[in-house]
């Protein structure tokens, strides 16, 4: 019997024979119902498509200031990085170093590896490096949490407006579209289509 068309489902270790399936379509476990692969033709193209969106929205949502706040006619505003050094200033280091790790560099090295990998499948290439970008992808993803820090700073434009003037500017709404765009990529990077075109390419090139 061959073992190439079996899986086993990550929830209750049934072991399963794998179906193809339409466009769409979602597999999922006979005994637990855990969903166990789905079929996304294009689905690599488009992880790759938003990966491009976000690093675009990631390098102008750095650059620029978050918001402008007036307040008894002092004008103050940062960027993200801005907003880490002042914690430093203060004393906040532990604060300023998870703010740093869990909205700047675990994004940028989620974004990075997304594109690192997919890049080079599009023009039928196999990245340098490979299975270790793809370890780093999977290990600082729980840790990029844009949402978390978009939440909070949600909150905090609300509390502020009833002391002072807060002005949104161009980077919010970039970190609002960030958001959109990396939740996008990675429900669209399909790991087990990943490792198909691999080993896609790999096989023609063994057999070049």
């Amino acid at each position: 019997m061959s073992l190439k068309n079996l899986i086993i489902c990550d929830e209750c270790d049934l072991l399963l024979r794998e179906v193809s399936l339409e466009p769409g379509g979602v597999a999922t476990c006979t005994r637990c119902g855990h969903h166990l692969y789905r079929h996304q033709p294009q689905g690599l193209e488009r992880s790759l498509v938003f990966a491009l969106t976000a690093a675009a929205l990631f390098i102008i949502a750095n650059s620029f200031s978050i918001v402008t706040i007036n307040s008894q006619g002092l004008t103050s505003s940062t960027t993200l990085l801005g907003a880490v050094d002042l914690l430093m200033r203060d004393g906040m280091i532990s604060v300023a170093m998870l703010v740093f790790a869990t909205t700047f560099l675990m994004p940028a090295l989620e974004i990075s590896a997304l594109i690192y990998l997919l890049l080079p499948l599009k023009f039928g290439q196999i990245p340098p490096g490979m299975p270790t970008v793809f370890r780093v992808m999977r290990l600082v993803k729980p840790w990029a949490m844009i949402e978390v820090f978009m939440l909070g700073l949600l909150v905090t434009i609300s509390k502020l407006n009833g002391l002072a003037s807060v002005v949104p500017e161009i980077a919010l709404g970039s970190f609002i579209l960030l958001m959109f765009s990396t939740a996008f990529a990675a429900s669209n990077f399909n790991t087990r289509n990943f490792w198909e075109r691999v080993q896609t390419l790999q096989y023609s090139r063994e057999q070049a």
